[in-house]
């Protein structure tokens, strides 16, 4: 995988087939899977080491995933569903619970875990370069139709064919509005709580970073304010994790226990700042500074508590500091890119595809945080543990496109869907941490007589299932997510009232908490209908829909509540009889039946299955799955062990029927 050297109107471009911008922690995962691959690829890193937003970020360094040591389980598939610090890889050293103990780690134990996942594992990364400009070069031959031109600081120049944006969002949202230069920007305030001691401040915003700097201080001030556009979103109620986590939420309890802090809402850019000669910052609101001169002193201003004496922010301020998120930096990207951003709430964000694939720019993937729009407020695209399986997703979407290596899958005989779909719902991570978001897809073959299982699909380009993992889909698919209850998370909802669970397989539909759905269509969705889909609905309706009841455990493994409505569902969505047999009962079949169950026809008619035992052939006669075909010894004058004999003697005569009897059934079935 050696260097290209190309020269493009004189001037020279080194070559890779892959570039990636960002050696964040969804760099260094695309750059595993490309690596793996044994893919031409090459990561960019402005700064000096990886993970360079959390060298300064959290400014009060805890990060708020968590980093659970137990579980009660070593299954390692499993684990990750409470692990939300660990990248993906092979090397089982990489574990982020061996870097630290934390429930919470320190942000520093982040820092060091990337620099060890890229060193450990030998990716490409070229440090100290920062990419300054991206522009495209027409050409047919390119993979695309163009290549990306790359520049960088030192004015070098990169070609390449396609380009994997990973830079996250690191420039902090700004508000314009009279008096916002007295404002302290949450990147650069400090975080000695001692700074603060005796002090009133504001803070503007009310996502994790606002309430992390507010409890940093909450022991040493007079008292704080909070002001934002929108209430407060709690993360226990919306089941989103970048809203308001608990770990930060001790102001909540000092506003609603009355011990002078506060909360409010209305529009920042509606606000203006005045500081008056002692220092001291007032809040009054923009419309009473038109035509008149800021500068010109506070005692000519008209303040809102001079036409409301309890307008609610009269104190003045001694710091006012603005804690408002990031967004993504389109500074770089030539016009010819249309990088465009979202609209609305997502404006911090660029458009792209629900395959993570600029919506305006063919072969320009965004990977990370800044692919959040796919999923915001959904699901835990912006955030490692959900990033790390979308960035796989891409990467195989990429391996199918360009180098013909089709979406990984596994072929099963029919007899398995019911275990399979079980041992994925229980132990799957990226269904788990991506619901809604990632699938899991099986193609059914023709009769249904074995089925594909392919795993953690992007469902908002389920039309586009064939075309993006050169897999086919004519015999109907099952789809396999995760969901909430479709009225159970919200700002305003109430998660804890009483009767908040199901816990009858009759009622699962009626499920709140985390549980698996599966669809069903008799044939693949279309663009149209993926359009036309009900509103908050992940996929079209189905021709059939199965919700497995919600679990307060987490496992879905009840024989009565769990696999036995599953598999029935699947029964009448196919058809036929998916539940398994004892060889006496496919034995008898053969003679009874024109057509046999599929376990007997796959396993008892090729000579396949388990050997019994005494323990298990009684526990079956107890259960009532088998009849009692024990011969009673009736005799006196018979030798004490002529029943085993005559017992074991009955069993090699159905064996040696097995073979004549393969025969007659299959001519039956001529």
């Amino acid at each position: 995988l050696g260097l290209a050297l190309c020269a493009v109107s004189g001037t020279a471009f080194l070559y890779h087939d892959y570039c990636v911008i960002g050696a964040g922690p969804a760099g260094l995962q695309v750059a595993y899977f490309l690596q793996q691959a044994r893919r031409d690829y090459i990561v960019f890193e402005r700064s000096h080491a990886p993970g360079s937003f959390f060298a300064l970020y959290p400014r009060h360094r805890k990060l708020i995933s968590i980093n659970k040591q137990y579980t009660g389980k070593s299954n390692n598939e499993f684990n990750l569903r409470h692990d939300w610090n660990s990248l993906l890889s092979h090397d089982r050293r990489l574990l982020f619970r061996r870097y630290s103990r934390d429930f919470f780690p320190h942000a520093d134990t982040m820092v060091r875990y990337l620099e060890d996942f890229a060193s450990l594992l030998e990716l490409r990364v070229q440090y100290n370069t920062a990419i300054i400009h991206v522009t495209l070069e027409r050409n047919g031959q390119a993979w695309n139709g163009h290549y990306f031109l790359l520049t960088d600081q030192d004015r070098k120049n990169y070609k390449c064919s396609s380009l994997l944006v990973a830079t996250g969002t690191w420039v902090p949202n700004v508000v314009n509005f009279p008096g916002s230069e007295y404002v302290e920007g949450y990147e650069t305030v400090s975080i000695n709580p001692e700074d603060f001691a005796g002090q009133t401040v504001l803070i503007l915003g009310r996502g994790n970073s606002a309430f992390e700097t507010a409890e940093n201080i909450l022991g040493v001030t007079n008292f704080i304010h909070m002001v934002s556009r929108s209430r407060v979103r709690l993360s226990w109620a919306t089941h989103y994790v970048g809203d308001l986590r608990a770990i930060n939420n001790g102001l909540l309890d000092t506003y609603q226990l009355k011990s002078l802090d506060g909360l409010l809402e209305g529009d920042l850019e509606d606000l203006a700042i005045v500081k008056d000669k002692k220092g001291k910052l007032h809040i009054t609101l923009r419309f009473y500074l038109e035509n008149r001169n800021i500068s010109a002193g506070i005692d000519s201003i008209t303040l809102p508590q001079d036409e409301l004496d309890n307008f609610a922010t009269r104190a003045p301020y001694d710091r006012v500091i603005r804690c408002l998120g990031w967004k993504f930096d389109f500074s770089i990207y030539n016009r010819s890119l249309r990088m465009m951003p979202g609209k609305g709430n997502i404006k911090k964000y660029p458009q792209i595809k629900p395959s993570y694939e600029s919506r305006s720019t063919r072969g320009l993937f965004v990977l990370g945080t800044a692919s959040h729009s796919v999923d915001f407020r959904k699901s835990a695209g912006g955030f490692i543990h959900g990033f790390r399986y979308t960035t796989r997703a891409v990467h195989r979407l990429l391996e199918n496109r360009h180098h013909g290596v089709p979406w990984p899958s596994t072929v099963y005989p029919i007899t398995q869907l019911t275990n399979s779909i079980i041992k994925r719902v229980n132990e799957a991570s990226g269904l788990y941490q991506m619901f809604s978001v990632l699938a899991d897809i099986i193609l059914l073959r023709e009769n249904a007589t074995a089925f594909e299982y392919l795993e953690e699909y992007p469902t908002g380009v389920l039309a586009e299932l064939e075309m993006q993992t050169g897999r086919k889909a004519p015999n109907g698919l099952f789809v396999i997510i995760m969901e909430y209850g479709r009225n159970f998370s919200g700002a305003d909802k109430d998660v804890f009232y009483y009767n908040r669970a199901v816990g009858e397989a009759q009622h699962a539909w009626q499920s709140n908490f985390l549980h698996p759905v599966i669809y069903y269509y008799k044939r693949l969705p279309t663009e149209r209908e993926m359009k036309l889909r009900p509103p908050e609905w992940p996929l079209p309706r189905p021709d059939a829909i199965h919700h497995i009841v919600e679990d307060f455990l987490t496992d879905w493994t009840a024989p009565n509540a769990h696999i036995l409505p599953l598999r029935r569902f699947l029964e009448n969505c196919l058809s036929t009889d998916l539940r398994s047999f004892f060889a006496e009962s496919c034995f008898l079949f053969a003679f009874t039946r024109q057509k046999l169950p599929p376990f007997c026809q796959q396993g008892y008619m090729r000579m396949q299955g388990l050997v019994g035992s005494e323990g298990l052939r009684r526990h079956a006669v107890q259960a009532g799955l088998l009849q009692d075909y024990t011969l009673r010894d009736f005799s006196d004058d018979r030798p004490p062990d002529s029943h085993d004999r005559s017992r074991d003697q009955l069993l090699r005569d159905q064996v040696i029927l097995v073979r004549p009897l393969q025969h007659l059934v299959n001519a039956k079935d001529e």
